[in-house]
C-alpha cells in the first residue's frame, strides 16, 4: 500500500507541474514572486519536451508502482496521461516540438497581458 499510496502522489505532484508550468503565469496575478518559481518551470518543462527527455518523476513512479504489484508504462508522464486524452496517435517528436511551443507561446500571452496591465497601472490607467 505505500509504494501505492507514493506512486499515486508522485503523480498528482506531476500532474501539478504540468498544470503550474502550462497556466502558472496567472498566479503571478496574485502573487507576484510565483514568476521566480514559474520561469525556471516553463524553462524546463520546454526542455523537457524540445529535447526529448523523460522528466525523472516519470520513472520515479514507475519504479514505485513496479514495486507495489502494478504493470508500469512506457513512455513519458504527458504520453501516458495526457496525450491519450487529447491525442488518439502515440506521442511523436512533432507533437513534443507543439507541446514544448504551446507551453511557450501560453507563458508569453500570460506574461505579455500581465506586463501590459504593470504599464498601464504605472499610467494611471485602471483596467
Amino acid at each position: 500500500m505505500g509504494y501505492w499510496l507514493a506512486a499515486n502522489l508522485i503523480f498528482v505532484l506531476h500532474l501539478g507541474f504540468v498544470c503550474f508550468v502550462v497556466l502558472g503565469g496567472l498566479l503571478v496575478l496574485k502573487w507576484r514572486l510565483v514568476v521566480v518559481l514559474h520561469i525556471p518551470a516553463v524553462v524546463w518543462g520546454a526542455l523537457i519536451e524540445y529535447q526529448g527527455w523523460i522528466c525523472p518523476l516519470t520513472p520515479l513512479e514507475q519504479r514505485l508502482r513496479h514495486a507495489a504489484g502494478q504493470g508500469g508504462f512506457t513512455g513519458g508522464f504527458i504520453e501516458h496521461y495526457l496525450v491519450p486524452l487529447l491525442y488518439p496517435a502515440q506521442l511523436n517528436r512533432d507533437m513534443q516540438i507543439f507541446l514544448g511551443t504551446l507551453v511557450i507561446v501560453i507563458n508569453i500571452a500570460v506574461y505579455g497581458w500581465l506586463l501590459a496591465r504593470l504599464v498601464r497601472g504605472r499610467h494611471g490607467v485602471i483596467g
